[in-house]
């Protein structure tokens, strides 16, 4: 009998290692988790289902997916002195960090559109630098052909091996060619479609943060503010630590809500609702990265004690290092009760936190807009209700996260209203907006 059981712990030994040993190879992992796990029994109710993907832990610099990646850079006159000194830094940074089995190439812009190093194999690190090193500032800015040439460079290696990234930076207003944000955002969706995300990096204050962060979110890119020159290197050193870390791509999420669940609307993100059926896509994922999306439900009313099955997930993708296709899959169903103490310790704090910042990202999008018209005392009381909205939800679920952003609010309401936005201050909000409804890396 000794002998039996130690054979039959034996055998569940090696059967839970081979269960983590597959759970460490897999990707991609799903989750859904309604803002309440028990809902009040017999009524009507309204209720934020979050679905999440969490991109398993990076690979080793070894392991890695190549990159086929393309540095775009304004070269435009504003981009004198010690900024352009900055930028020929960041890229030389960004090929250092690359491997024989990356590919390459850097595209400069002002009204002229040049490939200074076509896509090439970063085999001559030497030489690649050498040509970035001779990037000098001058003429106007053509934002549109420089991402559209850097495009044409990636496309000459469109293969699914590759993680394919654009990396923008200019300090400037596009003046060339195309330069709305609508029209850089056409382009973006575009690129998606081909999985080419482009990362924006906006320089100094001179720079248009709603056509960036439009190119960035449409091509499902990052979106980076260097107020100063000198934040560059360290933006792309962050950049590049996510390029590297991708585990999965072309990601499609479908999420269905059975009879009695009915989705009205995404949260901060952009998807398609038909009927019962939500989906989206995403174009990479990195390694420890959540990505995910909330979903405003209404649930038709339950009797107490009975449950019901709320969303079921499902994610297709590519695996980044091997390159095959794979799914994750997660459902969630919610219990009714009609205790109000049940009911009110079964929330899930960190969907509320992520509904509550992702409507305060909106919310300040819309402030920026009436300001912008000159309604400033309009954008100061949009900020100032968030923000009481967001100081009686975190007394309610004891959330300091919402308190700071409470009185962050607050703070900048105060200012809108005393005097025009600045420039700086605009940038900083759109851009962690952006950070925020893209769940974007924060990189120090």
């Amino acid at each position: 009998m000794k002998h039996l059981i130690t054979k039959v712990c034996a055998v569940a030994a090696v059967g839970l290692f081979h269960s983590i040993a597959m759970a460490k190879e897999t990707p991609l992992a799903c989750r859904v988790e309604p803002e309440r796990s028990v809902l009040a029994a017999g009524v009507q109710e309204n209720i934020t289902v979050k679905v999440t993907l969490t991109g398993a832990e990076s690979p080793s610099t070894q392991e890695r997916a190549p990159v086929n990646l393309a540095l775009v850079i304004d070269r435009s006159g504003s981009m004198g002195g010690e900024r352009i000194k900055q930028a020929r830094a960041a890229a030389i940074f960004a090929i250092e960090r690359l491997s024989p089995e990356d590919i390459v190439s850097v595209v400069t812009f002002d009204d002229r559109i040049e490939t200074i190093v076509p896509a090439q194999h970063v085999t001559d690190k030497r030489g690649i630098i050498a040509k970035i090193q001779e990037i000098t500032p001058r003429g106007s800015t053509a934002i549109f052909g420089g991402v559209s040439q850097g495009a044409a460079e990636i496309r000459k290696n469109l293969d699914r091996d590759y993680i394919n990234r654009i990396i923008l930076l200019s300090d400037g207003q596009a003046n060339v060619g195309p330069a709305s944000p609508a029209d850089l955002g056409r382009l973006g969706t575009a690129l998606m479609k081909e999985n080419i995300s482009v990362t924006t990096v906006g320089v100094g204050l001179g720079y248009n943060e709603d056509l960036m962060t439009r190119l960035a979110g449409t091509s499902d890119g990052n979106s980076y503010f260097a107020e100063n020159d000198d934040d560059l290197p360290r933006i792309f050193q962050g950049e590049l630590g996510s390029v590297l870390s991708v585990v999965a791509k072309a990601i499609n999420l479908k999420v269905t809500f059975p009879e009695g669940a009915i989705p009205v609307e995404l949260i901060g993100r952009d998807g398609f609702i038909d009927g019962n059926t939500v989906t989206l896509a995403f174009n990479q994922i990195y390694g420890s990265q959540d990505k995910y999306v909330l979903i405003r439900t209404i649930c038709a009313p339950g009797k107490d004690g009975s449950t019901r099955l709320i969303a079921n997930a499902e994610a297709s993708y590519q695996d980044a290092m091997l390159n095959r296709p794979l799914r994750t899959t997660a459902a969630a169903s919610v219990r009714f009760s009609e205790d109000k103490n049940v009911v009110a310790k079964s929330v899930n704090k960190e969907v509320i936190r992520d509904r509550e910042l992702n409507i305060t990202a909106l919310e300040s999008a819309r402030a920026i807009k009436l300001a912008d018209e000159g309604k400033r005392d309009e954008a100061a009381m949009v900020m100032k209700s968030r923000s009481e909205k967001l100081s009686a939800v975190s007394v309610e679920y004891d959330m300091e996260v919402l308190a700071e952003e409470a009185r962050r609010q607050s703070s900048v309401s105060e200012r809108v209203r005393a005097a025009p936005m600045g420039s700086a201050t605009r940038k900083a909000i759109t851009t962690s907006n952006y950070e925020t409804q893209n769940q974007q890396p924060t990189k120090k």
